[in-house]
């Protein structure tokens, strides 16, 4: 559950400061993702747990109400926090920027086990993509990492909050997708968020790192600047949305990588993935929230209209029939 406390100024060591609100939103990384894949279109069904809690009620019907299929969320004894998670969200709006700052009380989410996923060794294989991200335990995600690999379905890894990767997720997944700080930990060179930032000589060292790394495939969020994919031998840029005034970037990240494995799984090429998933963010970063801010295609198709851009990939989203992707 995200409690969000919006600020002019962020308090100094030992400082009191007034806000200027305070609210609480359903979030956490896998059901952002969920939901903004199934807002799109997509049939999704989300793997996870929740606390028996307040929370934890409302993390499960806010999905429902999505069309997530929620079967799988299973609830944990003795936890007064969510299986989501409770995050902190301070967003400092200066007029200029605004920045969050996040802390994640992982709660239930870090009481997933090896018997709580078993039953995907055998029904993996009925799902066209797995999304898979770091706020539960790290052997979970290997787990399915080697059950999806073994189907031969495709894999995204959100690796966030970032951390020590095993080798073997970062082998077998089809998709490692960090934000620029992220990449910059994870390869060990800085990753510039500007298209002019990936001069040739900057390509030719992330490949380095990646190759040390057993990455083949390496997708970057790189804020207004847009995304990149970086592959051994190409790479693929897709400049954000002009004219984007950021509300709350909270969930921006999540909704392009439901919405990026979305737009694959509905058979469109990286380049148009990039594109319609960069048009889907922008919205998410334009209102306030985490899960309130996920757009519906018919209001991403809105919102792009009346600012004057292209929506025909929205529309080419629209008119295709959904497929299944697991987070």
């Amino acid at each position: 559950m995200d409690t969000t406390s919006r600020t002019k100024v962020f308090p100094a060591e030992g400082q009191t400061v007034l806000g200027e609100s305070y609210t609480t939103a359903p979030g956490g990384k896998g059901a952002n993702q969920s939901m903004a894949a199934a807002l799109l279109g997509a049939d999704v069904t989300m793997v996870g747990k929740v606390g028996r809690d307040g929370f934890g009620d409302r993390l499960i019907e806010s999905l429902r109400m999505a069309g997530v299929n929620t079967e799988h969320v299973q609830r944990s004894e003795g936890e007064i926090s969510s299986a989501i998670g409770n995050v902190m969200v301070t967003v400092d709006d200066d007029g200029d920027a605004i920045n969050n700052r996040i802390i994640v009380i992982p709660g239930a989410n870090m009481k997933i086990t090896p018997e709580d996923v078993a039953f995907l060794e055998t029904e993996i294989a009925d799902y066209d993509f797995v999304i898979l991200q770091f706020e539960i335990p790290m052997k979970i995600n290997e787990i399915i990492t080697e059950y999806a690999y073994r189907a031969g379905v495709p894999i995204m890894v959100n690796p966030a909050p970032i951390c020590e990767i095993p080798e073997m997720i970062l082998k077998h997944a089809d998709y490692i997708s960090p934000n620029e700080t992220e990449a910059s930990v994870l390869l060990g060179c800085d990753v510039n968020g500007d298209r002019n930032g990936f001069t040739a000589a900057k390509t030719d060292e992330i490949r380095r790192c990646m190759r040390k790394k057993n990455i083949s495939r390496l997708l970057i969020t790189l804020g207004k600047a847009g995304a990149v994919i970086i592959t051994e031998d190409d790479y693929v840029f897709c400049e954000s949305a002009a004219g984007i005034r950021a509300v709350d970037p909270t969930a921006a990240g999540d909704s392009f990588v439901g919405a990026f494995c979305t737009a694959r799984c509905f058979g469109f090429d990286e380049a148009d993935a990039l594109s319609f998933s960069n048009m889907i963010a922008a919205v998410t970063v334009s209102f306030p929230g985490a899960q309130p801010s996920l757009p519906t295609l018919d209001k991403a198709i809105e919102f792009h209209e009346k600012a004057g851009r292209n929506v025909s990939l929205l529309l080419r989203m629209k008119s295709l029939a959904g497929n299944r992707v697991l987070t």
